[in-house]
C-alpha cells in the first residue's frame, strides 16, 4: 500500500508596526488568502454517474450520496442507469462527453471492452475526467492494463472473502481448535465469469491452501437469467447428496445466488449456516427470521457514492496527490483503491426493530460507518466537513 505523508514546511515574518491600520489591514488579506485557498474549485462543473445496471436500492443509495456530495462541492450532478446494456453504457458515455460534462464516474464495465472504449473516448476530449468502479481494464492480450489518468476502484473483494470464511470458522471452535479442516459448500462462479468474483476467490483459496477449510463441492446457477430460482433448484438437488454433518456451512459468492440458497435451505429444513458477499433488504429481512443466513460482507453504500465523487472530484482538480495519499490507494498495478468490506450479522440486524439496508448504520457498527479512508483536502474539509 502506497502512502504519502505531505509536509508543508511554512515560516513567517513577524513585522511590528507603528501603524495600526497596516497590521489591521494584513490580518484580512491573510482572511482572504484562507477563504481562498479552502474554496471549491470546481463551482459550476458537471459531472455524471454512469452505472451498467439496472437501479436498485444499493445503487440509488450510491447515486444519492454522489449528488449529495457534488453539490456540497459546487457541482451539478446527473444519474444515469444502463440496464446491465453493454451498448446503452457506452452510448450514455458518449453522450455525455459530447454533452460537455467535465467528468464521469462509470461503474461494471466489462473487462472486454472498457479499456479499450474509454481510452478512445479520453483520445476524442482530453480534458475529460473518468473514474471507474468495479471496472478491470485488460488489453488485446488480456493482461492488466492502465489509462493515465484514470482512477479505478473496487470493493474489497478479497476481504469479504476472508471474513466470511473466518465467520463461518468461529462457527466451529472445536475443529479449528483441533486443526481439522471445516467442511464448506461454496457457491461461486468457474474463473474469468466476473471479475469481482475472482477478485473474491483470491480471498478463499489461502483458507484452502493452509488447511483451515475443505471445499466439498463448487455450485453456481445453471441459468444466469433467473439466478435467484436455478440456485434455489441447484442447491435443493445438492443437499440431497450429503448426510448430516457433511457440510458444515455454505459461502456465497453474491447475495442473489444466496437467496435462492436460503430458500433452498428453508424448503429442506435445513439447519446449515450460510453467509454471502453484497447486501439488499430482501437479504436482511432473511437474516431477521433467524435462520440459516448468518452474515453479509459488504460495504456502506451511502459511503461508496461519496467517496466515488471525491476521487473524482480530486481528478479534476488535479490533486492526484491527495489521492495517493489516501489509506485505500494501492500504487501496484497503479492508481487503483479498494473500499474497506465489513461483516453485518445476524445478530446486528435482528438487535433493532425495523432495520433496513437505509438505516443499516444504526446497528452495523463504527467499521461501517467509518470514512477515515477517504482522500480529501483543505478545500474538501471546508465543504464536507471531513
Amino acid at each position: 500500500m502506497k502512502k504519502k505523508l505531505i509536509a508543508a514546511l511554512l515560516s513567517a515574518a513577524m513585522v511590528v508596526s507603528a501603524v495600526p491600520v497596516f497590521a489591521s489591514d494584513a490580518a484580512a488579506d491573510e482572511e482572504t488568502a484562507t477563504e481562498s485557498s479552502t474554496e471549491s474549485p470546481l463551482a459550476g462543473k458537471k459531472i455524471a454517474y454512469i452505472m451498467y445496471m439496472s437501479s436498485a436500492t444499493i445503487f440509488q443509495m450510491w447515486s444519492d450520496s454522489f449528488t449529495a456530495t457534488a453539490e456540497k462541492l459546487g457541482m451539478e450532478a446527473s444519474t444515469f442507469f444502463c440496464n446491465d446494456n453493454a451498448d446503452t453504457w457506452k452510448s450514455t458515455i458518449e453522450q455525455c462527453a459530447q454533452g460537455g460534462y467535465d467528468g464521469l464516474m462509470v461503474s461494471h464495465g466489462g473487462q472486454e471492452y472498457a479499456y479499450d472504449f474509454l481510452s478512445g473516448i479520453l483520445e476524442q476530449y482530453p480534458d475529460l475526467k473518468i473514474v471507474t468502479f468495479d471496472t478491470p481494464f485488460k488489453d488485446a492480450n488480456g493482461e492488466t492494463a492502465k489509462i493515465d489518468g484514470v482512477t479505478q476502484f473496487f470493493q474489497q473483494d478479497a476481504g469479504f472473502a476472508e471474513s466470511l470464511v473466518q465467520a463461518i470458522l468461529d462457527m466451529y471452535p472445536d475443529k479449528t481448535e483441533a486443526g481439522e479442516p471445516v467442511n464448506i459448500l461454496q457457491v461461486q462462479q468457474g474463473a474469468g465469469y466476473n471479475s469481482p468474483f475472482d477478485r473474491r476467490q483470491v480471498g478463499y483459496e489461502p483458507f484452502e491452501t493452509d488447511g483451515k477449510i475443505k471445499t466439498v463441492e463448487r455450485i453456481a446457477p445453471i441459468d444466469d437469467q433467473n439466478a435467484t430460482s436455478s440456485m434455489r433448484d441447484v442447491t435443493a438437488a445438492t443437499l440431497q447428496k450429503y448426510g448430516e454433518g457433511d457440510i458444515d456451512g455454505i459461502w456465497c459468492c453474491y447475495d442473489a445466488y444466496a437467496q435462492g440458497v436460503y430458500q433452498a435451505l428453508r424448503e429442506a429444513n435445513s439447519d446449515i449456516p450460510m453467509v454471502s458477499v453484497d447486501i439488499c433488504n430482501e437479504d436482511i429481512q432473511f437474516m431477521q427470521e433467524g435462520k440459516n443466513w448468518k452474515a453479509c460482507a459488504t460495504t456502506n453504500w451511502t459511503s461508496n457514492g461519496e467517496f466515488a465523487c471525491r476521487v473524482l472530484a480530486l481528478e479534476m482538480a488535479d490533486q492526484y496527490e491527495d489521492i495517493e495519499a489516501a489509506s485505500c490507494y494501492y500504487a501496484d498495478p497503479g492508481a487503483w483503491m479498494e473500499i474497506p468490506s465489513v461483516i453485518v450479522t445476524q445478530e446486528m440486524v435482528t438487535s433493532k426493530e425495523g432495520i433496513n439496508i437505509e438505516n443499516l448504520a444504526e446497528v452495523a457498527g463504527e467499521d461501517y460507518s467509518d470514512t477515515s479512508w477517504m482522500p480529501t483536502c483543505d478545500w474538501m474539509v471546508s465543504a464536507l466537513g471531513h
